[in-house]
């Protein structure tokens, strides 16, 4: 068994789509990124490179290159399980937190969980997902952007 860690940041803009977990949520505010900035997915994508010792997601998908421009998170994180299941890896388990002052995140997390759970080809019971604010601290708690901490074990 191997532990990896995840963490991501993106700023909060006006006319971007806010997607966490793979599901796109009603804001007046999105993620700014090179992709769909979906920090949740990202953060999960360093956790499962990490726990495998494959490096990051900078270096297998990097923000200078054209073809990932947009792209859909979920996308890299198939790619992500493709790279895991080459060494002979799968998912155990993997949690993740999302920072955010809004919108409300608790709502999503059942349509988050099933989304990931396809991604990973596990079950929904195996990709726990909360959120948590920052008590109006830091940039999180000013709304400036958005984070996501994630652990995933492979076996």
């Amino acid at each position: 068994m191997r532990i990896g860690f995840g963490y991501d940041v993106h700023r909060l803009v006006a006319g971007r789509e806010l997607w966490l977990g793979g599901v796109r949520i009603e804001h007046e505010l999105g993620l700014l990124g090179h992709s769909d900035a979906d920090v949740a997915i990202h953060a999960l994508c360093d956790a499962l490179l990490g726990a495998a010792c494959l490096r990051d997601i900078g270096y297998h998908f990097p923000d200078t290159d054209p073809r990932y421009r947009g792209i859909d998170s979920r996308k890299l994180l198939y790619e992500v399980m493709r790279l895991l299941g080459e060494k002979g890896y799968r998912l155990g388990n993997c949690d993740i937190t999302i920072c955010a002052e809004r919108p409300k995140i608790n709502p999503h997390i059942p349509a988050m969980q099933r989304e990931l759970a396809e991604c990973m080809a596990c079950t929904p019971d195996q990709v726990s997902i909360k959120a948590t604010t920052t008590e109006r601290l830091g940039f999180t708690g000013r709304e400036q952007g958005i984070a996501a901490h994630a652990v995933a074990l492979i076996f």
